[in-house]
């Protein structure tokens, strides 16, 4: 059985392997390798729904010279809190940062946004984030611009008057108002459309069908993003037997509270 990395041949065969809904174990039988080792490699490189062999391929060698730089008495890695292991640390903010960059956020900004969301302060100062990242000012300060044009990073002042970026407990709250919002501009842009057209010619018939599709999309999302903080923000109830109650019980309650509230007296 052979031992050492994987190649980036067999990091291609995995992918190949995943995409075609294989089993890890046989995808280890046609490698030849122990099952647990398409399992780690897999699930440290985004899962099997994100995983692709040349980013999985990097990953690696950047860890493999970090561990080397480590060795020759390079710069350390800051003490972990909580007893964290600090490479499983690394490597979940890679698999996160993949995930993002997959999901359509440019690689920067992803970087920046995950490490914001796994600082324990939830807020960075921008030479935080340079120090952290190792890149320029100018790439963080681009990156911040953008998230906050997505609703996805704040910025607040801290007793010493430095500008400090965070995110909280309502960023995809955020995030999903502001793409309701972005549904809805179009929703209205391509009304607009529908006259313009003609009521009664097939381009305007498909604009206002999309036009209707993200309204009701738009409103759904708003309502449940609002319905979904309001439940998650409410203290949990106790049942009899001391322990919180299920989240689903709490949402019953909320609903049930709106229902009575907007009765007419």
């Amino acid at each position: 059985m052979p031992g050492g990395r994987l190649t980036q041949q067999e990091r291609q065969q995995i992918a190949l392997g995943v995409a075609d809904g294989l089993a890890y174990a046989e995808i280890a039988r046609r490698l030849d390798r122990p099952t647990s080792t398409i399992t780690r490699e897999v699930m440290r490189n985004g899962g099997p729904t994100a995983y692709r062999a040349d980013l999985a391929h990097r990953a690696t060698e950047r860890r493999a010279r970090r561990r080397r730089q480590a060795a020759l008495g390079g710069p350390q890695a800051p003490e972990q809190a909580y007893g964290r292991d600090a490479e499983a640390v690394r490597e979940y903010e890679e698999v996160f940062t993949t995930l993002l960059i997959r999901q359509g956020l440019p690689k920067m900004m992803a970087r920046v946004l995950t490490c914001l969301l796994t600082a324990d302060a939830g807020s960075l100062t921008a030479s935080e984030l340079v120090q952290r990242l190792q890149v320029s000012p100018a790439s963080v300060s681009k990156a911040i611009a953008f998230l906050e044009s997505q609703g996805l990073v704040g910025r607040e002042r801290d007793e010493r008057r430095r500008e400090r970026y965070r995110v909280d407990d309502d960023v995809w709250y955020q995030s999903m108002i502001a793409a309701a919002r972005a549904n809805a501009q179009v929703a209205q842009t391509a009304r607009q459309g529908v006259s313009i057209l003609g009521p009664e010619s097939p381009a305007a018939a498909r604009l206002e069908n999309i036009a209707r599709f993200l309204d009701f999309v738009g409103e759904s999302i708003a309502r449940a993003a609002e319905q979904a903080r309001e439940i998650l923000h409410t203290q949990p109830e106790t049942t009899s037997d001391g322990t919180a109650a299920p989240l689903s019980d709490r949402g019953q309650a909320v609903v049930l509270a709106r229902t009575q509230d907007e009765q007419p007296s």
